[in-house]
């Protein structure tokens, strides 16, 4: 019997990646590619990208990722991807503009939209330049011409599926970062639409998660060389689904960590942060909530470490060099931490003795930007703590950024916990997507999934190296503040 799999796309934010996924979750073939990014001179921080671009990238991914997989049978198509990214749709049904989660257009403006107590109780979140309604705000200030062109827009996941099928969604995990829905109600928000001046006939109709939206069009199929009555099932965030593929279930606790490493508890009740620091997210599972903290960029760093240091060894050396290391020699300040807005730039650095010691190597540092994010998960478990009760004795864990054993194990010695990992769980978010496709079409997995646990232990060395971290963070912190001080001196002098 020809084995039965699902094509999945997802879509990150530095790059894009398309996968031949089985039912159980078993990804048989991935290809991956950069996605191109443009700057706009009109913005301090503004990015985006072309949608036929992106698109003939991932349709030549797909065909590769297939072609690598010939006696598979295709029996759905999904996708996931990145949240708070975008795509305009014009009049005519063409996607002219994709921002994604990196594209910061809205900051100059978010000091109009700061009224916290209007806003956070209905979208979940504190509005800034990061959500979609912010992205759109500043499109409509500095390029009114693009912003007139609009005439739907959508996620990123869900602009795949409208490019696979013809049918245009908005799939609720992706909504709720647009600041233009009601999360409690799950419905979009006259109220919010009115605030930010976006009109509510941009918003397409709200699919759920898992549902059939339809199948490929014929110019799809026949690009893809599948049949044209595939399947073609709505997905959602990268987060949302990565979370799903751990099996957790309310009241659970998962990090996952990525480009971002969120900190979320799923739970069936809608719930609020008083200061509205945690993001209140739909879930995949109808009438379900995450409530999350999140530290910001932190993967990414690690990543772009390892290219500078590692460039020929790869993460296996790394491993073992840092497995070698007695004392720390340096202290990482690399994520955006210290900032509100968590996809701002901020100073950062290592800071070390000076003269430089003999025993520094680039294993120090590498450690150091490790150890980084599990100090970041800290703080945020902590503060995701003060808003809803954190006490299972174990936590969910996933993503691609735990492929390090000593991060794994250095977060289950600082939050004291049982830390729980499926295999798969480095391409969580694609597993997420075939189980999701599962419960579409109503087929059963059939495989023993494996779980490897860490217990947590006393460490005293790492206890120190976090005291060295925060003071680390407030040095970096005040740094800023004097440039700032310098910069806006400098201005008024100017003047």
């Amino acid at each position: 019997m020809t084995q039965q799999a699902y094509l999945v796309f997802d879509i990150g934010t530095g790059n894009a990646r398309v996968a031949v996924v089985d039912i159980n979750g078993n990804v048989l073939s991935i290809e991956r590619a950069d996605i191109l990014y443009h700057n706009d001179n009109q913005y301090p921080d503004a990015r985006h990208f072309i949608p036929e671009v992106l698109w003939e990238q991932i349709a030549g991914l797909a065909k590769v990722a297939l072609s690598n997989v010939p006696d598979i049978q295709i029996i759905a198509v999904t996708s996931t991807s990145q949240r708070q990214g975008i795509v305009l749709i014009d009049e005519a049904g063409e996607s002219y503009l994709g921002l994604p989660n990196i594209d910061n257009r809205g900051r100059e403006w978010e000091e109009h939209y700061s009224d916290q107590a209007s806003i956070y109780p209905i979208t979940g979140r504190a509005p800034s330049a990061l959500f979609s309604a912010m992205k759109l705000v500043g499109l409509r200030e500095r390029h009114p011409q693009q912003y007139q062109r609009l005439n739907r827009f959508t996620s990123i996941s869900d602009w795949v599926t409208y490019a696979l099928s013809g049918v245009l969604s908005y799939e609720p995990s992706q909504a709720c970062e647009t600041l233009l829905y009601n999360v409690e109600h799950s419905d979009w928000s006259t109220e919010m639409c009115h605030t930010f001046g976006i009109a509510p006939t941009v918003l397409p109709s709200l699919i759920p998660s898992g549902s059939v939206l339809g199948t490929l069009t014929s110019g799809t199929a026949a690009e893809l060389n599948l049949p044209v009555d595939t399947p073609v099932i709505v997905g959602g965030g990268d987060t949302q689904l990565a979370i799903h593929s751990t099996g957790a279930g309310a009241e659970d606790i998962v990090i996952v960590s990525g480009t971002t490493t969120p900190i979320a508890k799923i739970t069936d009740t809608f719930t609020t942060d008083k200061s509205a620091q945690a993001w209140i997210n739909a879930y995949t599972t109808p009438h379900q909530f995450l409530i999350e903290t999140n530290p910001g960029i932190t993967g990414l760093n690690y990543q772009k470490l390892q290219s500078i240091f590692y460039p020929n060894e790869g993460y296996a050396m790394m491993e073992q060099e840092m497995n070698e290391l007695e004392e720390s020699q340096c202290v990482a300040a690399l994520g955006s931490y210290l900032s509100s807005a968590k996809n701002a730039r901020v100073r950062g650095g290592f800071l070390f003795d000076a003269p430089l010691s003999d025993q520094l190597s680039r294993a120090h540092f590498v450690r150091s930007a490790l150890h980084e994010i599990a100090f970041s998960i800290k703080v945020n478990f902590d503060q995701l703590a003060q808003v809803v009760l954190l006490d299972r004795p174990y936590i969910w864990a996933c993503g691609g950024g735990l492929q390090s054993r000593t991060l794994i194990q250095s977060i289950a010695d600082l939050l004291g916990k049982e830390i729980r990992i499926r295999t798969g769980f480095e391409h969580a978010s694609i597993v997420g997507a075939a189980y999701i496709c599962n419960e579409a079409l109503d087929i059963q997995s059939t495989q023993t999934e494996q779980i490897t646990t860490f217990q947590p232990q006393s460490s005293e060395a790492l206890q120190k190296d976090y005291q060295q971290w925060h003071k680390a963070q407030l040095f970096f912190a005040q740094l800023q503040l004097a440039e700032s001080a310098t910069t806006t001196s400098s201005s008024e002098s100017s003047i």
